[in-house]
């Protein structure tokens, strides 16, 4: 699933005009983009802050906390895109930082 495209499609409010899309080669491109969305959302929020630190559970309320969020994956063998909900990004990006924690080599 690595080298998948993958779109994600969100809605930051309840008003319609805040719908957009982030556009990644990879599903491991997309879950750090939403990874750097939230990152820059707490540099917005704490300007004079060097060095923030998270946890997935902080991550996890700020995708609960947009009106919605979802993701369409390419998947080769039907030529076409596979949609994925919320907990599926959820499951994904927890995925994504754990395998990026890890010590190389392992």
């Amino acid at each position: 699933m690595a080298n998948k495209h993958t779109i994600i499609l969100m809605q930051t409010s309840q008003n319609r005009s805040s719908r957009t899309f982030m556009d990644f080669g990879s599903i491991s491109q997309a879950m750090d983009g939403i990874c750097r969305l939230y990152e820059r959302k707490l540099k917005d929020l704490n300007p004079s802050i060097q060095n923030i630190t998270y946890d997935i559970a902080d991550l996890y309320n700020f995708i609960d906390g947009l009106a919605d969020m979802s993701a369409l994956v390419f998947d080769h063998t039907i030529q076409g895109y596979l949609p994925y909900d919320r907990e599926w990004i959820k499951h994904r990006t927890f995925n994504h930082l754990k395998k990026l924690a890890m010590p190389s080599g392992r």
